[in-house]
């Protein structure tokens, strides 16, 4: 499933190629991708055609594109385009005499631009991922925040998000006091999008790795300063995904215009089970990176580096 890098990946280029246009056309081939929006494909065309998107951004893994229908775009917007790639979905910038992909789901038409396509397609193999259009309402703080314009209004739906690392807003003295009243396993926490959004499997076992941290470590036992080495180790490694254009071990995560990241190379911990250990193999040590089961997926780590504390939290 694309991680928080891997989407800010495409909401950067959907920043490029789409903000300021006007969409003139909506094809809905599969309904199905459009399921969330419960009043069904003319509803979803007739919210669409005529508006103007204002910006795109991001909290965690969602997307929104907040819409105007002002010709101005002086208004504030009170609507927006979500977009959820769930473990298969492309959003895909094409010119309208481009074959349509095989798992083509929806279409969306824009106003001609000289440098760039008029078309926008949402590819969803598995089809988990959807748009839906949807109402904005006032965050509890008055900032959006996560990437993009600091929009004070989101998605109902993502309200309920944690901000992100790379969220300019983010709050890391907040996480630490809620990790210090949860008391779960850290990576647990890590997960949970609740607490901190956009960290999934490959990018926390890359923090915990960084930050010579195991994944069992009771939240309840953290200090300030563990906290601020975790979440300074996960911006880290994000920022170092987003400037390779995000983590590819499936053919089906590519950016706006097709091409796959290629973080995975420069991966410490993830899918390396019995493998050296880069930290260790500095030091002269033989270590190999292990891995476990962990809620139904599996946790890579360093038995040496990353040592199991006696009271564990799974």
């Amino acid at each position: 499933m694309p991680e928080l890098p891997e989407v800010e990946v495409v909401r950067r280029g959907l920043e490029q190629w789409i903000a300021g246009r006007r969409i003139t056309g909506v094809s809905v081939p599969d309904p199905r991708s459009i399921r969330r929006h419960a009043l069904g494909v003319d509803d979803f065309r007739g919210n669409l055609i005529g508006t103007t998107i204002l910006d795109v951004v991001r909290r965690g893994k969602f997307l929104w594109l907040p819409l105007s229908d002002e010709p101005s775009l002086a208004s504030a917007p009170h609507t927006a385009l979500v977009a959820h790639l769930g473990m298969s979905g492309q959003l895909l910038v094409e010119s309208p005499d481009q074959p349509h992909e095989k798992h083509l789901k929806v279409r969306l038409t824009f106003s001609p631009r000289d440098d760039a396509p008029e078309e926008l397609r949402f590819v969803d193999q598995r089809i988990f991922g959807g748009l839906f259009v949807t109402s904005l309402v006032p965050t509890a703080d008055g900032m959006a925040g996560g990437s993009g314009s600091p929009w004070p209004l989101i998605p109902a739906e993502a309200a309920h998000i944690g901000r992100d690392p790379l969220d300019p807003f983010f709050n890391i003295e907040a996480l630490h006091q809620k990790l210090r009243a949860r008391k779960t396993g850290l990576k647990r926490a890590l997960l949970d999008q609740g607490f901190v959004s956009g960290i999934g499997n490959i990018y926390a076992d890359e923090a915990l790795w960084a930050a010579k941290m195991h994944y069992a470590r009771p939240t309840e036992t953290l200090r300030r300063p563990d906290t601020e080495r975790i979440i300074h180790a996960a911006r880290d490694v994000m920022a170092r995904a987003l400037d390779a254009g995000g983590t590819s071990f499936d053919s089906l995560y590519v950016n706006v215009n097709g091409a796959s990241g290629y973080f995975a190379r420069s991966l410490n911990a993830y899918g390396r089970e019995g493998e050296p250990c880069h930290r260790c193999a500095g030091l002269g040590l033989a270590t190999r990176i292990r891995r476990d089961t962990f809620m139904n997926r599996s946790s890579y780590s360093c038995p040496v580096c990353q040592p199991k504390p006696r009271n564990a939290r799974i």
